[in-house]
């Protein structure tokens, strides 16, 4: 597995130029939150509108792989990345990117995982603890994708995230401190596995409500 971190500046609203009428409202100042875009129900087109609401956002480059396509000329390499995004305080993304060169997979990565990006619903779900507090999930969670099938257990705080060392920087960039996981299938495939494990965070968004977000 390869992975490291990317730190990318800050976007410029004075030149940036947004192409929808979501990016608009926001450099024209109507909307001033993520909160107010889920609120809204607009779909997010452009990464730099996540940038400008969140410009607290940490990526980490999740793998990367060489793939090989067979066309007429011969065979055709490319570089696939998977990155990971978010501001450990519950907001999350996903994506992956494929490129002749790895900057330019992993670039086009992270935009596609801030066009995914959701919030994360944390709690205490653990009966051992019961403190109230968003250090872990609110209750048991599943995730699935291909052949791999995550669980995640809420756990005590000062338990630690109990999982391998991809669903850690997943969990650790959307804020989530202490759980347990169960896995099945094949999960040294790292790109399947860390989709499960999105998939399932993803699911605590369905009892987000208006009243979580205005908090």
């Amino acid at each position: 597995m390869s992975r490291e971190r990317e730190e990318r500046p800050k976007v410029n609203l004075e030149a940036w130029v947004p192409k929808t009428r979501l990016g608009k409202m926001i450099q024209e100042g109507k909307i001033t939150s993520i909160e107010e875009v889920f609120l809204s129900g607009m779909k997010i087109s452009e990464p730099q509108i996540v940038d400008a609401l969140i410009p607290d956002l940490q990526e980490e480059v999740i793998n990367i792989n060489l793939v090989q396509k067979q066309t007429d000329a011969g065979e055709k390499s490319r570089f696939k990345a998977i990155v990971c995004v978010g501001n450990r305080d519950g907001y999350l993304g996903l994506g992956q990117g494929k490129a002749s060169q790895v900057r330019n997979a992993i670039e086009k990565a992270a935009a596609d995982a801030r066009l995914n990006i959701v919030p994360i619903k944390r709690g205490c779900g653990s009966w051992e603890c019961g403190c109230g507090r968003g250090h872990s999930v609110p209750f048991q969670i599943e995730g699935k994708c291909g052949s791999v099938r995550v669980v995640v257990v809420p756990g005590p705080r000062g338990l630690g995230i109990v999982a391998s060392e991809v669903a850690k920087i997943i969990m650790g960039l959307a804020g989530v401190k202490d759980l347990w996981t169960r896995t099945y299938g094949s999960t040294r495939t790292i790109p399947s596995f860390a989709c499960a494990v999105f998939d399932a965070l993803k699911k605590t968004y369905n009892l987000i409500t208006p009243a979580d977000w205005v908090k």
